[in-house]
């Protein structure tokens, strides 16, 4: 009888109408596939009963965050090779992955249940979203979604983030640090919003306060920083109170709808909006435009994702969806940019840093991987898993400009036509 690394890759091979791109070595520690490069390790049966009863990266994912499959070598070359299958050939690998019923493989399909063994599906791992209360993007709801994404201990984003505590696109040069680039990210977003002494900014989404240290600190604004987290919400208090900064900065654990103290002379969406919903974005805009001043600045960091061909066929990621950012979603950036001008701004600029994402996110697996047994004493071994898949599959995303991140600086322009914004507000490097 064949090896099962061997009868595994053959079925995959038949499912896939592909070859395996990665090296596979079974339970049994038999290998096949391609000599050079990463291996692909099933380390249980249990990985295909997960894969049975949900094909396709649900069911990979699952057995990922449990530990049943795991990687040797580069992980970004292993999601590198993979990408052929799950992005360039998506729907048709999800097709073939889902048709387990069709008579055609049902002979691949009998022969894979026979090698995973005719049990019940194993219980999703812990870390999995369960039971949404609430319609999708209503208060309660969202609440719970930043609660499952955010609220897994400060140690743990500590850790990842470093000492920055920015968990958006840093803003790179050549040579710099994570630290580095970060301040220099929240510096270009100040400088795009004009802030100056007593200007009032709300920073919606303010994570664990660094966009509203820096604001205070280095501009004089006086600024109000909302987040559903309380843990978020209590660590960057503490900061800020270490920094003597109370009488400039209010922290609340608020929703974006029920923010009523307008006007504000500027706003900072940084990473937020990724999580209103694309049924809800048109109201965000609304409610952004209605509390600044005319001729108050908005700056909105948002990634973005390829149009689809047909966009009524757009989903949300399985595995993010379950495991990440229950109910976030990403829109085409022309989608974004359109709906804020509907809502009334005046868009000034847009710029694409897709490319710094990309490091960034290298940077904060380069930190979990460095300490790894500190990780998962923040937090458990699944979601120390999660977020490293998670933030280098990302990775790879923006380097193959599957996903983007831009930033949109748009201007409640008042009737009299003045947006106060420079004849010349960028700087081109004359030579590459």
């Amino acid at each position: 009888m064949a090896d099962a690394a061997s009868r595994l890759t053959t079925l995959a091979e038949d499912l896939l109408g592909s070859p395996l791109p990665v090296r596979l070595r079974a339970w049994d520690g038999s290998e096949a596939g391609p000599a050079d490069g990463p291996v692909l390790i099933v380390r249980e049966r249990r990985a295909l009963r997960r894969l049975l009863w949900k094909p396709g990266e649900l069911g990979l994912a699952r057995a990922w965050v449990a530990g049943e499959i795991d990687v040797e070598g580069d992980l970004y070359e292993v999601l590198d090779r993979l990408a052929g299958l799950f992005w360039e050939r998506g729907e048709e690998t999800r097709s073939a992955l889902a048709s387990v019923r069709d008579p055609k493989l049902r002979t691949a399909a009998a022969a894979f249940l026979k090698l995973a063994r005719p049990l019940p599906p194993p219980a999703p791992p812990a870390e999995e979203v369960r039971r949404r209360t609430g319609s999708r993007h209503s208060k309660r709801r969202d609440k719970q979604a930043i609660s499952h994404h955010y609220d897994v201990g400060n140690d743990f984003y500590e850790l990842v983030l470093g000492p920055s505590m920015v968990y958006s696109c840093a803003y790179w040069t050549e040579d710099g640090t994570l630290e580095d680039a970060q301040r220099d990210k929240l510096d270009l977003i100040a400088r795009k919003l004009h802030l100056k002494e007593g200007d009032r900014l709300l920073d919606v989404g303010c994570g664990w306060g660094s966009m509203a240290l820096h604001a205070a600190r280095e501009y004089g604004a006086r600024v109000v920083g909302i987040t559903l987290s309380r843990e978020q919400a209590t660590y960057a208090r503490k900061r800020i109170a270490e920094e003597g900064l109370t009488d400039r900065i209010e922290i609340r654990v608020q929703d974006y709808r029920d923010v009523k103290d307008g006007p504000y002379d500027a706003i900072s969406s940084i990473g937020m909006a990724e999580h209103v919903g694309e049924t809800r974005y048109r109201e965000y805009a609304d409610m952004l435009h209605a509390l600044l001043k005319p001729g108050g600045r908005l700056l909105n960091h948002q990634i973005s994702r390829r149009p689809e061909p047909d966009e009524e066929a757009y989903r949300i990621d399985p595995f993010i969806d379950a495991y990440v950012f229950p109910d976030g979603e990403l829109a085409p950036m022309g989608r974004t940019l359109t709906t804020l001008e509907d809502a009334g701004f005046e868009v000034r600029d847009v710029e694409a840093i897709r490319e710094h994402y990309a490091l960034t996110l290298r940077r904060w697996v380069g930190n979990l991987e460095s300490d790894w047994a500190r990780a998962v004493r923040s937090t458990s071994p699944g979601r120390a898993r999660i977020w490293r898949l998670y933030m280098a599959a990302c990775a790879v995303s923006f380097e193959r400009n599957r996903i983007g991140v831009n930033q949109f600086l748009a201007v409640k322009t008042p009737e009299s036509g003045t947006s106060g914004v420079a004849l010349r507000p960028r700087v081109w490097n004359e030579k590459a």
